[in-house]
C-alpha cells in the first residue's frame, strides 16, 4: 500500500466507525418511534404534526449550527429521518376519529386510489368494503350499513356510477367522490342521493408511500357537517385538508392539470417527431432540465386513458387549451419576426405578474436542482 494511503486508513476506519453508530443511533430512534406510534394511536394524535416538525427543525438547526456543521444540511438530514418515521408509522395502526368504527364502501377499490384507501381505511380499524364492476350485486348487502360511499372510478364513468346508485343508498349514508372534476359530480350526487353529498379530490397518485403530507381537498356540498368525522380521519392519516368551492377548484385544475398535461404532451411528441431520445438528452442536461424532462417523461409511463379523461374532462377546460393555443401563436410571432424586443417585453411583464414568487420558485426549484444533481449525477 503507497505510503499516503496508508495515512488514509486509520481517518477511513474511524469514518467507517462512526458511521456504523450513526445507524445504530438511527436503529434506536426507530423503535424509539414504535412507542410514539402506539401513544399516538391510544389517543387519536395524528400522524403529521406540522408544529412539532417545524418546532424540531429549528431546534436541529439550531445545534448544528453551534457545532459548526451546516444548518440547512442538517435540516435535510432531520426530514428524512421523520420522513421515514412517518412511514414506518403508516405501516401500523393508524388512530382513528370516531368513537365506533365506520363502514366505508369505496366503489372501483380495485384500481389504484381504491385499494390504497381501502387498505389505510381497514389499518385504521373502519369497516371497508370494494365494488367493481364484476360484484356490483354485493351493494343490496353492503347498503344498509355504511356510513359513506366513495366513489373512486375514472372520470369518464363517474357520472354512470353516480346515476346507478339512485334510491339504493339509505338517505343516511355519505355520498363522495375523488374524481379531479368537481361541479358537475357534485351537481350530480345532489340529483341522485337523498343524504349527505361532499366532493373529495386527493391531490396525490396511488403510488404515494402513506399519507402523511398528503393533501385532501374537501368541497362540501349538503349537510357536510356529517362528513366532518372523514375529514378528521385525514388529519390523522397525516393529511393536509383544505376546504373549496366546486367552481373554485375547477379553475384552477383546468392550469393545474389540463394545461400541464397537455404540454407534457406536446413536449414529448415534439421530442418524438425530432427523434430527440430522452437518454440521449440526458447527456447534454444541466440538472433543471434534467427535472423537467422527468417529470414529462413520468406522465409518459402511466395511463394514456386517465390523462385523456383529465384533459378532455369538460368543455370549459377543453375551451382553455384553444385559448392557450391561440396565446401560443401570439408568442410565435415573435420568433417568426425575429422580435428580440418584444420577447423581452413580454417576459419582464410575465415576471411583474409573477412578483415575489419568482424568488421563492428560485429558491425552491435551487434546492430540487442541487439535490438531484448530488442523488443522480
Amino acid at each position: 500500500m503507497p505510503h499516503r494511503d496508508k495515512n488514509l486508513e486509520k481517518h477511513r476506519i474511524r469514518i467507517d466507525e462512526i458511521d456504523e453508530q450513526i445507524l445504530d443511533l438511527l436503529a434506536e430512534r426507530a423503535k424509539v418511534v414504535q412507542g410514539v406510534i402506539k401513544t399516538k394511536v391510544e389517543n387519536q394524535l395524528p400522524v403529521f404534526v406540522p408544529k412539532r416538525e417545524e418546532e424540531k427543525s429549528d431546534a436541529f438547526k439550531k445545534m448544528a449550527s453551534d457545532k459548526g456543521i451546516d444548518p440547512y444540511w442538517a435540516e435535510d438530514f432531520l426530514r428524512m429521518i421523520m420522513t421515514a418515521s412517518r412511514a414506518s408509522q403508516s405501516q401500523e395502526k393508524f388512530p382513528i376519529a370516531t368513537e365506533e368504527p365506520k363502514h366505508i364502501l369505496y366503489i372501483g377499490g380495485e384500481g389504484g386510489m381504491g385499494k390504497l384507501y381501502k387498505r389505510i381505511t381497514e389499518q385504521t380499524g373502519h369497516f371497508a368494503y370494494s365494488i367493481d364492476k364484476g360484484n356490483w350485486h354485493e351493494l343490496e348487502e353492503f347498503a344498509p350499513k355504511l356510513d359513506m360511499v366513495i366513489i373512486t372510478v375514472p372520470i369518464n364513468i363517474t357520472s354512470q356510477v353516480i346515476k346507478r346508485l339512485r334510491g339504493r343508498l339509505k338517505k343516511e349514508t355519505i355520498l363522495a367522490d375523488f374524481t379531479s372534476n368537481k361541479s358537475v359530480p357534485i351537481q350530480e350526487m345532489l340529483e341522485n342521493h337523498e343524504g349527505p353529498v361532499i366532493g373529495l379530490h386527493p391531490m396525490h397518485g396511488p403510488d404515494v408511500q402513506n399519507l402523511s403530507k398528503q393533501l385532501m381537498v374537501v368541497c362540501t356540498a349538503r349537510e357536510g357537517e356529517q362528513a366532518e368525522w372523514f375529514s378528521r380521519q385525514c388529519e390523522l392519516w397525516g393529511m393536509r385538508v383544505i376546504e373549496a368551492e366546486p367552481q373554485k377548484h375547477d379553475h384552477v385544475m383546468h392550469l393545474v392539470q389540463g394545461l400541464r398535461h397537455f404540454v407534457a404532451l406536446l413536449h414529448g411528441s415534439f421530442m418524438e417527431h425530432y427523434d430527440l431520445k430522452p437518454t440521449d438528452m440526458l447527456d447534454y442536461s444541466s440538472p433543471i432540465y434534467r427535472a423537467e424532462l422527468m417529470m414529462t417523461g413520468r406522465i409518459f409511463a402511466q395511463s394514456a386513458e386517465l390523462y385523456a379523461d383529465i384533459v378532455f374532462a369538460n368543455e370549459e377546460r377543453r375551451d382553455l387549451l384553444l385559448r392557450f393555443f391561440d396565446h401560443h401563436q401570439k408568442l410565435a410571432e415573435l420568433v417568426k419576426n425575429n422580435d428580440r424586443e418584444g420577447f423581452i417585453r413580454e417576459f419582464e411583464g410575465v415576471t411583474d405578474f409573477f412578483g415575489k414568487f419568482a424568488t421563492q420558485a428560485l429558491t425552491e426549484s435551487g434546492y430540487l436542482i442541487n439535490r438531484l444533481a448530488d442523488r443522480f449525477a
